[in-house]
């Protein structure tokens, strides 16, 4: 499902990439031609705008904003808007040229202004690190695959603890995306990532079964 969504999502963006309906590059290589004759990524932008506008009214007024965008028809055919298509940032080009246009240009605002970040899989590769280090590399890859889980619900529990906002541990997970791994990040060396905590247990073994909490008859015999 997030290979689909990735997908939609890139091909939504190339129809707000204003260069790629540019004659300068079209004719750069053979072949291409602009988004609005390619039929995969019509379906997807016809999905898009389905999605964000799901009133028939305003989905017939931004189909109609898009064809004169696409075709550089009336208030879009003029030399300035054309000629910026090549020149300018899709983003700067929608701010100066997307007024007659207003249903569109909200959304290709609102889709280009989204950076793209790789400090999620960082993060999460920095964890990985930090759990499978030298001392520790015998751990099968389903385990490390585990305990990586574990940590990050972890840190997500602790946002929640007033320790989070105050103290030396303030904001501790914060700091991780600057660091390759987390071996480097001193604070967390005072962060306590147990569950021994009360207030975590009682979220991460809610509704747990009570006979686990039976005495083990087994433990009598080593005692």
């Amino acid at each position: 499902m997030a290979v689909v969504h990735s997908l939609f999502i890139c091909i939504v963006l190339i129809i707000f990439i204003c260069r790629y309906y540019h004659e300068k590059w079209i004719s750069e290589s053979e072949g291409r031609q602009p988004p609005h004759k390619d039929l995969d990524i019509s379906v997807q932008r016809m999905k898009c705008f389905r999605k964000f506008f799901p009133v028939l009214k305003d989905l017939n007024q931004v189909k109609d904003e898009y064809s004169r965008f696409a075709t550089c028809s009336e208030e879009l055919n003029d030399f300035d808007s054309i000629y910026d298509r090549w020149v300018l940032d899709p983003l700067k080009w929608w701010a100066n040229h997307g007024q007659s246009i207003p249903m569109l240009q909200k959304l290709a605002l609102k889709l280009l202004n989204q950076p793209a970040s790789s400090s999620s899989c960082e993060r999460n590769w920095s964890t990985y690190n930090f759990i499978h280090s030298i001392q520790r590399n015998k751990l099968a890859p389903e385990r490390a695959e585990d305990l990586v889980f574990i940590h990050n619900n972890l840190r997500l529990l602790s946002r929640k603890a007033e320790d989070y906002s105050t103290g030396p541990t303030r904001m501790w997970d914060v700091g991780g995306d600057g660091f390759e791994s987390l071996s480097g990040v001193g604070i967390l060396e005072v962060v306590d990532l147990s569950l021994d905590e009360p207030e975590m247990e009682s979220v991460s073994f809610e509704g747990g079964d009570d006979d686990d909490t039976e005495e083990n008859p087994r433990n009598d015999e080593y005692e």
